[in-house]
């Protein structure tokens, strides 16, 4: 959950996805030219390398790994120009960020996370990562954050007809609706492998046969779930009908609370869940939807106009990608 936090801004999209083996040896090259600047192999395989063994590891089939290894190459290599494009964007603007800002805000987050200067240094070791490599991308993500305010943000007004005419377009959004608490338990399966999948099989049909007699769902969980959620025994939160897959839909909106769902093939593995509770929420009136919405309004047109500005930088920009 703390990496998931360090990260989680400034790597939405970054995911590792090539690797180089440790007896060989890296011959730098250029694989993107940005106006004056390179971005070099190094720097790419330094920006992923922390992280291929999350995709490696996540129990995807050859061919989906092969996919997403390649995806995620381009991802990144697409989120690096666009940062390159930003800091000389802030650099021609006159924006800039000071150390004692970048101090601030790692202060910051080792208080909301209630990290010490050395548990932040070891969480960003297990990454793959420095403290200095991680201050800088602090920086750029305060750089990001301040022409985001001042190319993108400052130029964003909402009206109150705009938000009357989103209220009317989604009464069913803020009607009365139910909400459902859930836990899971995820057995993971490589579909590639006939003797995992048995293996598997047998896990989760001894774990349904536990729970249908009457051991707790979420001790279940914490012993044999392979999910992130285990230590919290298996809890994934409240959802409403809208948020779950159709399948999950179609199987939830009929259950009682307390009840636990067949066995489930899914991407990742075998998978089963209960449904803690249920809980219905009132409806609400556009005056109390207001805020809500004014707030969905924004961040949506603020994204939609950010994506128009990096639009536009690239088109203005000098860029080749060297294959």
């Amino acid at each position: 959950m703390v990496m998931r936090f360090l990260f989680g801004l400034f790597f939405l999209f970054w995911v590792p996805i090539w690797t180089v083996p440790a007896n060989a040896e890296l011959v730098d090259r250029i694989v993107a030219i940005v106006n004056d600047e390179v971005i070099t192999l190094s720097e790419l395989e330094e920006a992923v390398s922390p992280y291929v063994g999350q995709i490696r590891t996540a129990g995807y089939g050859p061919e989906k790994k092969q996919e997403m290894l390649f995806k995620v190459r381009q991802d990144i290599l697409n989120r690096m120009i666009e940062r390159k494009l930003t800091e000389q964007q802030g650099e021609a603007l006159g924006v800039s960020v000071s150390e004692r800002e970048v101090d601030e805000r790692i202060e910051r987050i080792k208080e909301e996370e209630f990290l010490t200067e050395e548990a932040l240094k070891e969480a960003l070791a297990e990454e793959g990562y420095t403290l200095e490599e991680y201050r800088k991308r602090i920086k750029s993500q305060i750089l990001g954050a301040k022409l985001i305010n001042k190319e993108v943000k400052s130029k964003v007004a909402i009206t109150e007809d705009e938000i009357r005419a989103y209220y009317d377009e989604h009464k069913d959004a803020f009607a009365a609706q139910k909400k459902y608490h859930l836990r899971t338990i995820l057995v993971r399966v490589d579909w590639e492998d006939e003797a995992d999948k048995r293996a598997a099989q047998e896990k989760i049909e001894t774990v349904a046969i536990k729970s249908r007699a009457g051991v707790p769902f979420a001790d279940l969980a914490r012993q044999y779930s392979e999910d992130i959620t285990a230590e919290d025994g298996g809890d994934i939160g409240w959802f409403s009908i809208q948020e779950l897959t159709q399948e999950l839909r179609e199987t939830v909106r009929w259950m009682e609370e307390g009840e636990v769902t067949p066995v489930l093939e899914t991407e990742q593995g075998y998978q089963i869940l209960k449904l803690e509770e249920i809980e219905g929420s009132a409806g609400k009136t556009l005056e109390e939807a207001k805020a809500e919405i004014q707030e969905t309004m924004y961040r949506r047109m603020v994204e939609r106009r950010y994506d128009d500005w990096l639009k536009e930088l690239r088109e203005d920009a000098y860029i080749k990608i060297v294959q």
